[in-house]
């Protein structure tokens, strides 16, 4: 029991052990990153109201949007310590990691976020089951602008974990299905909590969406030898999704701003009900197309997915 202690404690980059405790291991690192990086974040926001004049123990805080704002970009203090955690424990050079030059890759996330958008929103308002009321008359351009750089720093702190730390990692002692397993549990266990807030169907299906395009992004991942193609599919699924079309994000139903007003018919399994299209079985098949695809196009470019 010792022994197995020594080897999955993520405080040193062993890799002399089974490989259950191996991935245990990078589940534990993910972990440990996460927490402390949030309590970092959160530490640093509640100095902020201080710095600012205000007392949160008295209840004095900023209102939602600023509130939303610090709290995405504060996930940069979660990243700053994913980095330390692979320079100072993993002892690797970040390219190990996934983080390359070619972050021109990103803009392929980019463009891959808005084609299935368009097809999963699109599916869901032909069935009637969102409503389109058109443009906001007072669109606030300079938060949405806020929004963006916060959702870019947002997606790419959750890719630097699971793709980074998790998924890079276990690529380099087990097999790529075990990768894609781990990298995509703990990808799912943080939305956890907002994915059961309505009814249980709700929850399933948004488990199975949050499997298939964690897949996706491995898949984006192990295709592009880095991690900025999944970094800009997710940040920007986000930013189209919240600050655009001024949908439900995961689970979240107060949206700060939007350009377009788009509402679901009820709750029901093609809007996905409280959870949003995330929890869409329409979204899941169009997900479900992107990574057969992906796979078809991998196998045929003589990749190993």
């Amino acid at each position: 029991m010792k022994e197995i202690i020594q080897n999955i404690i993520p405080f040193n980059n062993r890799k002399d052990m089974p490989v259950w405790q191996f991935a245990v291991k990078k589940f534990l690192a993910f972990w440990l990153c996460y927490i402390v990086g949030i309590f970092a974040a959160e530490g640093f926001a509640i100095l902020l109201h201080f710095v600012c004049g205000k007392n949160p123990l008295a209840g004095e805080m900023f209102d939602m949007q600023t509130m939303t704002l610090i709290k995405y970009y504060g996930y940069i203090i979660v990243i700053g310590v994913a980095l330390l955690y692979w320079k100072l424990i993993e002892k690797k050079p970040f390219v190990d990691m996934g983080i390359t030059g070619k972050v021109h890759d990103y803009f392929i996330g980019v463009v891959l976020s808005i084609a299935l958008l368009a097809m999963s929103v699109g599916m869901i308002l032909l069935t009637g089951a969102f409503e389109y009321h058109g443009i906001f008359d007072d669109i606030h351009f300079r938060m949405i602008l806020l929004l963006i750089g916060g959702f870019v720093v947002q997606g790419a702190m959750e890719e630097f974990l699971c793709r980074g730390i998790v998924f890079h990692a276990l690529m380099e002692k087990t097999h790529i299905s075990v990768a894609i397993g781990v990298s995509t549990l703990v990808f799912i266990l943080p939305h956890w909590p907002s994915l059961f807030a309505g009814e249980l169907i709700y929850g399933e299906i948004g488990i199975v969406n949050l499997m298939l395009i964690s897949v996706i992004f491995c898949l984006l991942t192990l295709r592009f030898q880095n991690i900025w193609a999944a970094c800009g599919l997710h940040s920007f699924w986000n930013i189209i999704l919240y600050a655009v079309l001024g949908l439900n994000l995961s689970g979240n139903e107060e949206t700060v701003t939007a350009v377009f007003h788009i509402q679901s018919a009820g709750e029901n399994i093609l809007n996905g009900g409280i959870y949003g299209i995330e929890a869409s079985i329409l979204t899941a098949g169009i997900l479900l197309a992107t990574v057969v695809l992906l796979e078809i196009r991998m196998k045929k470019a003589g990749g190993t997915a």
